[in-house]
């Protein structure tokens, strides 16, 4: 069965996004960068609601995105990739598939048809559905060393209380923590 993950960078106070979606506070330095090049090299299907795909087809296609982090340019651009979306009407960046039906009837899907595991990408609306339907196997978290006044949580309006348990971290240099945790089962 293909496990579905999360990886997103957060705030402190658990927010995925500033006001307005601003992103800008996340610290990227050179072990980041490496840590990031290392993820995308494991061949997971990406998973994104229509917000989060559309920021990240306007930039890692670009030649400033593979100027600036080859490598990570180059695994997300190869990668097999998931939108869901009731309002977009096409998804143009490579091996990208717009899924206009029900989400987590598709995801339970995916999740025990053949092919690589599928990690989720920013995407709050998605991870919160997916939390309350049981279906995320594993949460990474980059913890930045930052707290915002404002902005997006990352389980807003999750129905149901989740338990979870750590199974590794790393400190970065810059401060940032990764963190991974998966469901308690009980």
């Amino acid at each position: 069965m293909r496990k579905v993950s999360v990886f997103n960078f957060i705030t402190l106070n658990g927010y995925f996004q500033g006001t307005d979606g601003d992103i800008s506070w996340h610290r990227s330095e050179a072990e980041e960068a490496k840590f990031s090049d290392e993820k995308t090299q494991q061949g997971n299907t990406l998973l994104f609601g229509r917000v989060t795909y559309q920021h990240m087809a306007s930039f890692w296609p670009t030649a400033t995105a593979k100027q600036m982090m080859p490598v990570t340019a180059d695994g997300m651009n190869k990668a097999e990739k998931y939108v869901f979306s009731r309002t977009l009407d096409k998804a143009n960046w490579n091996n990208t598939r717009l899924i206009k039906e029900d989400l987590v009837e598709t995801v339970r899907r995916l999740k025990n048809e053949p092919g690589s595991d599928m990690t989720i990408l920013g995407s709050g609306s998605i991870v919160t559905q997916l939390t309350d339907a049981g279906l995320i196997d594993a949460y990474g978290f980059m913890i930045d060393p930052v707290a915002l006044g404002e902005g997006v949580p990352i389980f807003k309006g999750m129905k149901n209380k989740l338990d979870l348990k750590l199974t590794s971290s790393k400190v970065f240099k810059s401060g940032i923590i990764m963190v991974t945790y998966e469901p308690i089962k009980s």
